[in-house]
């Protein structure tokens, strides 16, 4: 599904990745795991195109970075949800537009959008917010507004760059449990975090390492105490 073949990236004249490779499967649950600053977001931007690479290329399903055209990007970008770092949530629209925006840019009736968000609300436990405006929300629901939307139009694959980074752990263990419920569903998910307890709790999941510049499979019993 997602191809990652011999990589060379350098940002701001520091390089960050060097003859880096990874294939990951459809299906995949995958920590990306990482010191703060290695790369965790880059590599992410990097499987969306919103970078592209200085030598090498990323393949996600018939998508090529070293071949594909700007206009076929969106398309690409259609079968991706993206939950940001900073949620990236619209603070002058309610909660069901934040949700809805990505099915408005589709091009979806009125009646499908309706029926999809109050649908995906009712899964993720926030239909009683959907008039709301988020910067009345906690932080949780703020992340499951933001998670409803990556995932309102059935996307392929779930990117998702620190979900718990701002979260206390018992909140941060519930956004965990809604990913690993959506992946179980079918949909093919990457969570970049920095939070190794929650690597160590879900440790029996793939966990990718970021280091010296390359991607590395952890297969340990403890993560913690090898990052």
């Amino acid at each position: 599904m997602i191809k990652i073949e011999n990589l060379f990236f350098s940002y701001d004249g520091k390089e960050i990745f060097a003859d880096a490779s990874a294939t990951i499967q459809k299906g995949d649950f995958v920590f990306l795991v990482g010191e703060t600053g290695i790369g965790k977001t880059t590599l992410l931007r990097l499987i969306y195109l919103d970078l592209l690479p200085k030598k090498g290329k990323v393949i996600f399903d018939k998508f090529d970075s070293s071949t594909i055209d700007k206009k076929e990007i969106p398309q690409l970008r259609r079968q991706i949800g993206i939950v940001f770092q900073d949620f990236k949530l619209m603070n002058d629209r309610t909660v069901f537009d934040n949700i809805a925006t990505p099915l408005f840019i589709v091009g979806y009736g009125k009646e499908e959008i309706k029926k999809r968000v109050f649908q995906v609300a009712s899964e993720l436990g926030i239909s009683s917010t959907l008039k709301e405006m988020p910067y009345d929300l906690s932080g949780g629901e703020q992340q499951r507004v933001a998670i409803a939307r990556a995932i309102v139009n059935n996307p392929i694959l779930l990117i998702a760059d620190e979900p718990t980074g701002n979260l206390d752990p018992f909140v941060g263990a519930n956004i965990i449990k809604l990913l690993l419920e959506i992946n179980i569903k079918g949909t093919t998910a990457i969570i970049a975090t920095h939070n190794f307890e929650i690597v160590r709790k879900h440790s029996d999941k793939r966990i990718m390492q970021i280091k010296e510049k390359k991607l590395y499979d952890v297969r340990i019993k403890n993560p913690i105490q090898s990052f």
